[in-house]
């Protein structure tokens, strides 16, 4: 397990440390730096030593600030996700209905993510409605992911997949490892990977180094919380050190994000950066 130690965050030079292409940290907007306004989180992350950024789900009213933002302080924005509906919706993808509101959904996420210049894009599979046959919710997952592969491929963006735990989204469709697997391995699309979050995984697989190394080279993004909680690393018991060694192990070296909810300030809970850039290189 890895241990916090208190008021151990101090800053740090990005470029003294990420000459890339390495696994390096980047920072989760949507969750972290909530203490001032989403432009001016790019430059907090950049002063806590982060190398980039992701945003969720961005406001189009805010692109360009955020743009401008992440230029100025030479800090990508890495991933964004596909928006996941409206209400209580936690994804379009897998719901039979929607693949009109899902196709719309992937448009806004294709202008999104020309604005801000991302590398990738995740899908949220959804939470089929009781009773819809799990045939037909995977079916129109297959067909989406298609359609979304071959949308994002024209402006040079590889699409994620991320399994989500049923313990905080019940009924959610991907859910666990072997799952998630299943469905690349069907679409067999190249420009599809894996959205491997440790936290999630720590919930639905036994043996998470192991989880990792048979994942392997299906995985295309990392994020990470401690369990239980989805706090910051020391709160719980994920071994971090094991499950970055079996990162390095699949060849992985691409970004590392921090998706977590800080317990009370972000920068408060920010003791463990050095250590897990230490872990990375």
């Amino acid at each position: 397990m890895f241990l916090l130690e208190p008021n151990h965050f101090m800053p740090f030079s990005v470029n003294d440390e990420f000459e890339g292409p390495q696994m390096h940290l980047i920072a989760n907007l949507s969750m972290m730096f909530q203490e001032v306004a989403m432009p001016q989180r790019v430059q907090a992350a950049r002063d806590a030593g982060f190398a980039g950024v992701e945003i969720q789900f961005p406001e189009t009213g805010a692109l360009e600030e955020i743009k401008a933002a992440s230029l100025r302080c030479d800090m990508p924005v890495t991933l964004i996700n596909v928006p996941r509906g409206t209400g209580d919706a936690v994804g379009l993808a897998c719901l039979p209905d929607q693949e009109d509101a899902y196709r719309a959904a992937v448009a806004i996420c294709r202008d999104n993510a020309r604005a801000l210049g991302v590398q990738k894009i995740n899908v949220l599979s959804g939470r089929p409605a009781k009773g819809t046959p799990h045939a037909d919710s995977l079916a129109t997952l297959e067909r989406n992911l298609i359609y979304t592969a071959e949308v994002m491929a024209d402006i040079d963006v590889q699409v994620m997949l991320e399994p989500v735990n049923r313990i905080d989204v019940p009924g959610f469709f991907v859910s666990g490892l072997d799952e998630g697997l299943a469905v690349l391995h069907a679409v067999d699309h190249p420009n599809l990977a894996l959205q491997f979050d440790l936290y999630h995984m720590a919930l639905t697989e036994p043996d998470l180094p192991a989880a990792i190394r048979r994942a392997g080279a299906r995985i295309g993004h990392v994020q990470f919380a401690d369990t239980r909680g989805r706090h910051e690393p020391g709160t719980g018991t994920i071994n971090f050190a094991a499950a970055f060694e079996a990162l390095r192990d699949t060849g992985y070296d691409g970004a590392v994000s921090a998706e977590y909810t800080p317990l009370k300030t972000t920068a408060e809970g920010l003791g463990w950066i050095k250590d897990f850039k230490r872990m990375l290189t």
